[in-house]
Parts: C-alpha cells; sequence; structure tokens
C-alpha cells in the first residue's frame, strides 16, 4: 500500500499537474519580468514579453539560464524579492570559485520542506520513524532540506550533520534510527563500521534515502544487503531548492519530479532543442513556485531520461532517470561540486602552468581525489623537503577552494602526457 505526504497532490490527473503548471509558469514569468532585470534583459533580447507565455506550450520560447548566469548575476541579480522577504540562503561551489547562492523566503523554505517529506514518506516514513540526518548541514542543503522534512512528516529527527561516525552509530543503536538520509559512499562506509563492530543486530534501520552523488544500482544492492534496508535515491540542486525536486518510490525505476513545483524537459545539449519524451538528453527545470530565486529554463548539465509510464506507486509525476553523466566537465566527489576550472584557477594563482591530472577514485566506499601537478622547469627541485612544502601549500589552496581534501603530486615537468586534442584532466575510477 503506498504512502503519500499530500496524496491530491501526488495523485493528481496529468490534466491537474498540466492546469497548475500552466497557470503557475503565467504567474511565474510575469513576477521574474517584474522583478529580475537580469533575466527581463534576456528575453528582451529575444523580443518577448510575458503575453507571450500563455502555458507550457510557450515554455520552449524563453531563454535558459545557466551556471554562468548564476556567477554573473552573483550575489543578488536574479533574486526575485526584496532581501527583507528573504529568510535565509544556501550555496554551493561555482566553477571557479564565485558560489552558486540561492535565496529562500520563508514561503520558499515551506515548499522545499513539503518536497523533502514526500520523499521521506515515498520511502515508508511516518511520524513514528527516527530519522537520523546525516547529510551535511550549514551551507549544503542536504542537511537543512531532509531535516525539515523530516519535521514535516513527524519523525523524531536526528540532525546528524555528516561525518564522526563514532556518534552516528551511538546515537543509530541508542535512539534506535529507523531511516538514514546521507550520500550513497557515506551509508556503505557506515555499513562497513556496523559489521566491523558487530552492531549489526542492534541497528533498526528499514530505509535509507541516499543522493547528492552518482551510485550504482550494484552498490544500491550490496549497501541493502548489508544493512538490510531498502534504498531510495533522490535528487536535487541547490539552485533549484535542494534535495526534493525529484525522489524515488518504492518501484526504484526512476525519481518522480515535483511537477507542481517544477517543469521538466529534456534538450539537445549541443542546440538546446527540447526533445521529445523517451529521449536522452540534458535535463532543464523551470521553478514554478519559487519566489526568492526563481530560476526559468535552468540548464542542470546532467544528462537523463524522462518517463511517464505509469507507475505502480499511484504518483502520477513524471520520473527522471538517474543522472548517466554530465553534458560539462563537473566532478561531484564525496557530494560536493569540484570543477576542473576551480583547480585551475588555484594552480594558476600558486603560480604553477595549467598542466594537471585530476585522479577520483572510491577506496572503501569513500571518494578520494589526487591533482598531479607538473612543477614549472624553474622552481623544480630535487629536495623532498622543498616540494613537501609547495604540495602542502596547494593542499590547503585548495582545500580553500573546494571546501574538501585533495592529496597533491608534484611531478617533474614534462611527465604529465600530453595529447593532440583536449587535455586527459579527468581519470575518474570509480566503478559508478
Amino acid at each position: 500500500m503506498a504512502n503519500y505526504y499530500q496524496p491530491e497532490i501526488e495523485t493528481a490527473s496529468r490534466e491537474q499537474i498540466l492546469a497548475w503548471q500552466n497557470e503557475r509558469l503565467v504567474k511565474q514569468v510575469q513576477h521574474v519580468w517584474d522583478n529580475v532585470p537580469y533575466y527581463r534583459a534576456k528575453m528582451e533580447e529575444k523580443g518577448l514579453t510575458p503575453a507571450d507565455i500563455q502555458s507550457v506550450a510557450d515554455l520552449h520560447k524563453l531563454p535558459f539560464l545557466t551556471k554562468d548566469d548564476l556567477r554573473e548575476a552573483y550575489p543578488y541579480g536574479l533574486l526575485g524579492k526584496p532581501l527583507s522577504d528573504c529568510v535565509r540562503i544556501q550555496s554551493t561551489s561555482g566553477t571557479t570559485g564565485k558560489r552558486v547562492v540561492a535565496f529562500y523566503t520563508q514561503h520558499d523554505v515551506d515548499l522545499w520542506e513539503d518536497c523533502c517529506a514526500r520523499a521521506i514518506v515515498a520511502a515508508g516514513g511516518t511520524k513514528d520513524d527516527v530519522c537520523q540526518v546525516a547529510y551535511g548541514y550549514g551551507l549544503f542543503t542536504g542537511g537543512p532540506g531532509m531535516n525539515g522534512g523530516s519535521h514535516k512528516v513527524g519523525c523524531l529527527t536526528l540532525p546528524m550533520s555528516s561525518g564522526n561516525t563514532d556518534r552516528q552509530l551511538q546515537f543509530m543503536t541508542d535512539l534506535g534510527a529507523t531511516i538514514i538520509c546521507c550520500t550513497p559512499s557515506y551509508a556503505a562506509y557506515l555499513a562497513e563500521s556496523i559489521h566491523e563492530r558487530g552492531l549489526r543486530d542492534l541497528i533498526k534501520l528499514k530505509a535509507g534515502i541516499f543522493g547528492a552523488e552518482a551510485w550504482s544500482e550494484k552498490m544500491r544492492h550490496e549497501i541493502e544487503k548489508s544493512l538490510g534496508i531498502k534504498a531510495y535515491d533522490i535528487y536535487g540542486l541547490t539552485e533549484t531548492s535542494g534535495p526534493g525536486v525529484a525522489y524515488e518510490c518504492e518501484e526504484q525505476t526512476g525519481m518522480h519530479i515535483n511537477e507542481d513545483h517544477f517543469i521538466a524537459e529534456i534538450i539537445d545539449p549541443k542546440t538546446g532543442e527540447v526533445l521529445p519524451e523517451g529521449s536522452k538528453g540534458e535535463l532543464v527545470f523551470t521553478s514554478i513556485t519559487k519566489e526568492a530565486f526563481p530560476l526559468l529554463r535552468y540548464r542542470t548539465k546532467d544528462i537523463c531520461v524522462l518517463s511517464r509510464k505509469k507507475c505502480s506507486c499511484g504518483r502520477t509525476h513524471v520520473k527522471m532517470s538517474k543522472p548517466m553523466g554530465r553534458s560539462d566537465d563537473m566532478l561531484i566527489v564525496k557530494g560536493v561540486n569540484v570543477f576542473p576550472s576551480q583547480i585551475e584557477t588555484v594552480l594558476m594563482e600558486q603560480g604553477y602552468p595549467a598542466n594537471y591530472q585530476i585522479v577520483v577514485d572510491r577506496i572503501n566506499h569513500s571518494d578520494t581525489l589526487e591533482v598531479m601537478v607538473e612543477m614549472p622547469a624553474e622552481h623544480f627541485s630535487d629536495s623532498l623537503s622543498e616540494v613537501h612544502e609547495k604540495e602542502v601549500a596547494l593542499v590547503n589552496a585548495l582545500k580553500s577552494m573546494l571546501g574538501i581534501y585533495a592529496k597533491v603530486r608534484l611531478v617533474a615537468p614534462k611527465t604529465i602526457a600530453r595529447s593532440e586534442g583536449k587535455a586527459v584532466r579527468i581519470i575518474d575510477k570509480r566503478n559508478i
């Protein structure tokens, strides 16, 4: 028997969903036109006014927004409400160090938490559950989003944040956590720690809600088997709110997009042309209920497929597949967005040439990040202590830019293979 947090919305007819979308899109376009000069200029450039957008059928006429726009408009250029109406920001790292900052009114926070609550209920959560939120808190959206969703469902919420495994396991056993929310790699690490410490019989978990990084079906089955749970996928991005844009139900064949809040399109990443349903392409989102940060046609760079195939859970909202890759060079390491351009920025600032290689691996279920950097000929040194000192300086500079630890290995000039075409900057050894 399927459970719903907002049954009248989650099982609404296609006609009803489309009616909501048409009405909300028209209203949102007017809101953006009136309050976001940056996007209004983009519309004017295409000769558009709000009168040209009468329904979802006209959505394709609107200009796209990209991460570059967010960087250019930083911090307030895409704000749709006065700052006095905003109660929160969340943030993620941008491509070259300028962060993406998203704003929320109280209304935005409430709707976001509703979306996260739907995900928790779809995973079997009720007010009798103990929900352990082990996503990062602070600027990262994972912790705050799932925390709010858990409150709305009425679960006893354990706001653990990420890391500190000893404490995670103590609370998990002492308080009888039944739902765990974290990255899949951390879930696998927790499972390992539980088995090593002989705690398996003391664990009461029944479900896990895992997102913020790519994971395979094989990894899902391993986590399910080792923890004795059902593992659910969740999708979101800071630019549109955070986790809960889409979530899995018990069928586990894709994630239902909350279509009363977001309109999804699939486009050809090269031409920007909207592709027919069932096509593989880049996912684009339009936020139709956000007040403070109302993004229209935001290009996510995630490659996936949408499906309207009837779902056995009874939910009627379109499903997206797991992202099958990116149309840009972003890496997700330990749930954090990492762009080669960020690493390049640090190297140039520190006086190194742009001859580097990024090696990502997953060891003991945890992502590792290593950056191999060529030393300029004039700085080349045989002194190990001198090289070590330089490596430490780069490690610190990268941590400051990326927010996570990256191992640095300085190598002799001309030792990183040159290529005739596009330089091979990234070696991703993770099997995902």
